[in-house]
């Protein structure tokens, strides 16, 4: 990045413009995506091609990768490898998420984990 952005807050975020179940895009530079969700779509999202870490900014949900579902809340970090199954269930209202895609995009045969 050739220059550094300002503070992105938290009121600044849920102002952006967004498509409801949708992401909106903070800045983007090179393999590094910084966005954010509020309200996340509740239940399964279409596993990303690339490597995905969630930081809960408000509310509470369960957030299933794969077989397992743990309740999360504000403050939490969660990670879920490049096509992995995952998404959030039974969302609180005021939930909402920073969504930080990096790395280059992976093949299916490379991109498992456990």
């Amino acid at each position: 990045m050739e220059r550094t952005p300002p503070p992105t807050s938290l009121a600044d975020a849920l102002a952006l413009p967004r498509t409801p179940g949708r992401s909106a895009e903070v800045f983007v530079d090179g393999d590094l995506e910084i966005r954010f969700a509020a309200k996340p779509t509740n239940g399964p999202q279409t596993p990303h091609l690339r490597d995905e870490v969630y930081f809960v900014a408000r509310g509470r949900a369960r957030y299933r990768v794969g077989d397992r579902l743990n309740v999360v809340g504000a403050g939490d970090v969660l990670f879920a490898a490049a096509h992995a199954p995952h998404g959030f269930e039974d969302t609180s209202e005021d939930f909402c998420v920073w969504v930080i895609f990096y790395g280059p995009e992976k093949s299916s045969s490379s991109g498992k984990s456990g």
